[in-house]
C-alpha cells in the first residue's frame, strides 16, 4: 500500500467530552492515516475511543485539538463520499428492500435519473443476494439480509469511503463469517477504502490490509500491524500457521488493554 496516496490523516487528534465530573479524555494526541484502497480495523477495549475516531471520519465528532483531514482539507461534517454503516442495520422498516437501496439516490446530494436509480438499486440487490425480496419490508427478512440491506444501501451512493461500525457484532457466527466473505467479494469489483470498527480479532486479521490497536481509554495507538496475506482471502487462510500467530499477537495486545481498563475502573471505583 506503501505507492497509495494517503486520503485520511489522523495529526496529533485529542477529544474530550465534557460531563457532569468535568472534562474526559476519549482520544489523547494520536496520528495515523488511510491510504487509498486500505481497509483498516480500529480494535480495542469497548468504550475505549474507536468509535469516536471513526465519527471524527464520518464528521459527526470533531477534535477537540489537532485535526483529522481528507486530501489535505479539515474534516468539518457528514459529506457523500464517506457512507456509514452501524451494527444496527440502518435501514428503514416503512420502506421496501429496493426502496431502501433508492433513497439515498433521492435525495439532493446523490439524486440520480429514474433508469440510473433502477439500474444501481437491480445491481446491489444482485451483488447482495437480495433480488428475490425487492418488494419486502425489512421486517420479513433476517438480521443477516438486513445488514446486507444496509451495506447496499451505503454502496448505492457510491462513497468512496466505507466507514462500519461493529457491522457484523449483532449476527450468529455463521451469518457473520459469510457477510464478511461477501464484503470482501463486494470490495473486489467495489475498490472501496475501509475503515472498520471491531472487537474481533479474527474478523480484523481476516479483513484487514492494516489493524490498528487502541488502548484503553483514553485512546492512543498502542500498534499499527501491516496484515502480509493477500487479497482475494480464502476461508482456508484461518488455519495457516501465520494467521494464528498474527491473531495470538493482536489477542495478546488487546487483552492486555482489557485489563489496564479493569485496573483503571478499580482505581476509579476505589477513589469514589
Amino acid at each position: 500500500m506503501s505507492a497509495a496516496a494517503t486520503r485520511i490523516v489522523f495529526d496529533h487528534v485529542s477529544v474530550a467530552f465534557r460531563t457532569a465530573g468535568g472534562l474526559l479524555p476519549v482520544v489523547e494526541d494520536v496520528s495515523w492515516s488511510i491510504a487509498n484502497g486500505e481497509f483498516v480495523s480500529i480494535i480495542g477495549p469497548s468504550g475505549c475511543g474507536k468509535t469516536t475516531m471513526m465519527n471524527m471520519v464520518a464528521g459527526f465528532v470533531q477534535p477537540t485539538t489537532g485535526r483529522v483531514t481528507l486530501d489535505g482539507a479539515a474534516i468539518t461534517g457528514p459529506g457523500p463520499e464517506r457512507g456509514v454503516i452501524f451494527q444496527e442495520y440502518g435501514v428503514f422498516p416503512w420502506l421496501t428492500v429496493e426502496e431502501n437501496i433508492a433513497f439515498g439516490l433521492r435525495l439532493r446530494a446523490n439524486r440520480a435519473a429514474d433508469d440510473e436509480r433502477r439500474a444501481t438499486c437491480s445491481r446491489y440487490m444482485q451483488l447482495m443476494g437480495l433480488n428475490e425480496f425487492a418488494r419486502s419490508f425489512p421486517k420479513t427478512l433476517s438480521g443477516g439480509m438486513r445488514q446486507r440491506l444496509a451495506i447496499a444501501r451505503a454502496y448505492a451512493v457510491k462513497p468512496e469511503f466505507l466507514l462500519m461500525d461493529e457491522p457484523f457484532g449483532a449476527l450468529d457466527a455463521q451469518t457473520r463469517s459469510q457477510m464478511q466473505n461477501l464484503l470482501l467479494d463486494v470490495l473486489q469489483q467495489e475498490e472501496k477504502t475501509v475503515m472498520l470498527i471491531t472487537h474481533s480479532v479474527e474478523e480484523a486479521v481476516y479483513l484487514s490490509s492494516r489493524i490498528i490497536v487502541a488502548t484503553a481509554r483514553p485512546a492512543r495507538i498502542r500498534e499499527v500491524i501491516d496484515v502480509p496475506f493477500a487479497y482475494p482471502r480464502e476461508e482456508s487462510l484461518h488455519e495457516s500457521a501465520a494467521f494464528g500467530e498474527l491473531r495470538s499477537h493482536v489477542r495478546d495486545l488487546v487483552m492486555k488493554e482489557y485489563a489496564m481498563q479493569q485496573r483503571q475502573q478499580g482505581a476509579a471505583a476505589a477513589g469514589h
